[in-house]
């Protein structure tokens, strides 16, 4: 396989719900019609659907996508990440790549993962940009989480959004809590303007090369300048030094059942029968999701409402053929964001819960749960194309 030397690479990581694909959509509209950018993508659930979050307009022709799902690529075997990266790599030969770990990944691993000599003529490793929901921080069940801590400890910059309604003492107080687990990292208030996203894009562009000395295990940073984000100190920018189980339910209407192949990870072609559905439990997490037929209609209105009552999720993202046409979901417990999309192969949907330890399920009564979710994602069910 032949690759670009020295293809940039930028990491855009932060938990779950925090604003990473939001981000890099927004990145995406900044980027040159004829610029070819990479992007591989890592998924915490099974079905694979953030790829279809991100924006695919005329634009973003010259943008390849590659998805690992299934699990954090720096927690598992590194072999899914490196046929991924490879192919990406050598098949569309993009001239920057983006990389988004997922929401419980751990930094620290996937960048010695990525610094690693077979990856030294091929990458080169620049910035580490961790986004922070500064709304989703005030819970302290996040502040102490120590996933939550290590996205923030092994950035370069943290852009924190969904600040606006924070008093002046609680931004004090997020400033100081970054500053505990990382004295080093540059802070940007990020308030999503056209004006601030082009500019990070610009110093993206431009950015330093972060060097990695792997012998030592620590990294020489040569740092870029924020300063052209800066535009009102005050308000905008300070700076500053498992156990799994896996169903295949008994869904209603068997006769409708279908078969499609479709790749859940770059490297296998999974041949599932339709309807299907799985559920996880991880890092304090469960997981779960169903892939449908592509016929299979649901009322809008109805699926809207009965996925935002669903306790304690922290993402639920998905994409489902409605009563008003094929519709994205992607939620986060601040943001409740729908939008029309093109026709897919298949319903899927995806929602990720927290428990904490006041609240944490055996598996029989996690089965329970996805079982009644099961009956009333059906109960949504209209008619079949």
């Amino acid at each position: 396989m032949k690759f670009i030397q020295n293809t940039p690479c930028t990491l855009v990581t932060g938990f779950l719900g925090s604003g990473k694909t939001t981000l890099i959509n927004q990145l995406l509209a900044c980027k040159k019609a004829e610029a070819k950018w990479g992007l591989l993508i890592n998924e915490f659930g099974q079905i694979g659907i953030d790829g279809k979050l991100i924006d695919a307009s005329d634009g973003n022709q010259g943008l390849a996508i590659r998805e690992v799902s299934g699990g954090c690529i720096c927690c598992t075997s590194q072999l899914p990440l490196q046929i991924a990266l490879s192919r990406l790599l050598a098949e569309h030969t993009p001239s920057r790549l983006v990389i988004e770990p997922t929401g419980l990944a751990h930094p620290k691993a996937l960048i010695e993962q990525l610094s690693e000599p077979h990856w030294q003529t091929s990458l080169s490793m620049q910035l580490v940009v961790c986004v922070l929901n500064a709304n989703q921080w005030q819970d302290i069940r996040y502040q102490e989480h120590d996933g939550y801590q290590s996205h923030v400890q092994y950035a370069d910059v943290v852009l924190i959004n969904r600040y606006e309604d924070m008093s002046k003492p609680m931004r004090e107080q997020l400033i100081d809590w970054i500053i505990e687990y990382n004295p080093n990292a540059q802070i940007v208030w990020h308030r999503n303007t056209a004006d601030c996203i082009n500019r990070l894009y610009a110093q993206i562009q431009t950015v330093s090369q972060v060097i990695y000395h792997e012998q030592q295990k620590q990294r020489q940073q040569v740092r870029i300048s924020l300063n052209p984000l800066l535009t009102n100190t005050a308000n905008n920018t300070v700076s500053v030094g498992n156990n799994g189980q896996f169903l295949q339910p008994k869904l209603d209407d068997a006769n409708t059942t279908t078969t499609t192949t479709q790749p859940t990870n770059d490297t296998v072609n999974e041949v599932v029968s339709l309807p299907y559905r799985y559920h996880d439990y991880q890092q304090g997490m469960s997981v779960g999701g169903w892939r449908l037929p592509a016929n299979w209609v649901f009322e809008y209105g109805s699926l809207q409402q009965w996925l935002s009552a669903i306790p304690n999720w922290q993402r639920i993202k998905g994409v489902v053929n409605t009563d008003e046409g094929w519709m994205r979901f992607n939620f986060t417990p601040d943001s409740l964001t729908t939008s029309h999309c093109p026709d897919q192969l298949e319903n899927q949907l995806e929602i990720i819960l927290l428990e904490t330890h006041a609240d944490k399920l055996s598996d029989a009564d996690r089965a329970k749960d996805w079982q009644t979710w099961d009956a009333q994602l059906l109960q949504m069910r209209l008619f079949s194309g």
